[in-house]
């Protein structure tokens, strides 16, 4: 059921190695469209493409949250060498790289793969066996360009649902237009089942 609430839409990608200014570019686009659409945008506060699409969204006006692996600010920039700039706020889990991942896909109501190396494949993986709605901006190489033969070759039903577009502002609209009409109904693998009693742990 919808709730009126913003939605969340989490953006994940390169976080490392050399960024193509036109990909950048690109995830700024996905960062405006994001904000202009009166969406939350979340990321795993890192550098590299995910944080491009922050500062596309902050100039926007919108409102940026960071899931950090880290349990400090200081921890946040030194150990993790992560931004700070364009964030309303930063959820320090110390979780690390890996154990934060779980807590982005699981903010966000619409999952975007921009580019991509492992990280972002465990995001991903995360994403489509939890049933998500997930977009991914084609064209911007990496795990991003890898996700239609990966969809084929899992031929798993988890219930996620996966849109592809070059153009930034399509892809969103297309995915908020599609959580509204149909993901609502279903926005995770688990919605509508009884919480696990004590029994079934």
């Amino acid at each position: 059921m919808e709730t009126g609430r913003p939605l969340a839409i989490g953006v994940m990608g390169s976080a490392s190695g050399r960024i193509d200014p036109t990909v950048a570019a690109r995830a700024r686009g996905i960062g405006r469209a994001v904000a202009r659409a009166g969406c939350t945008l979340i990321t795993g506060a890192c550098p590299g493409l995910p944080q491009e699409a922050v500062l596309g969204a902050a100039a926007c006006g919108g409102l940026v949250l960071g899931i950090s692996p880290a349990l400090s600010e200081q921890e946040h920039v030194e150990r993790y060498a992560s931004p700070t700039d364009g964030f309303a706020a930063l959820i320090y889990t110390g979780s690390g790289l890996m154990g934060r991942e779980v807590v982005n896909i699981r903010s966000s109501d619409i999952v975007i793969v921009i580019g991509g190396h492992s990280g972002t494949l465990g995001e991903f993986a995360i994403a489509y066996d939890e049933g998500r709605l997930i977009g991914v901006l084609t064209g911007t190489d990496g795990v991003a360009d890898l996700v239609g033969e990966l969809v084929e070759r899992l031929a798993k039903d988890t219930g996620a649902k996966v849109l592809f577009d070059a153009d930034p502002d399509r892809l969103v609209a297309r995915l908020i237009e599609y959580y509204k009409s149909v993901h609502y109904q279903r926005p995770h693998s688990l919605y509508g089942e009884p919480p696990a009693g004590p029994a079934s742990r």
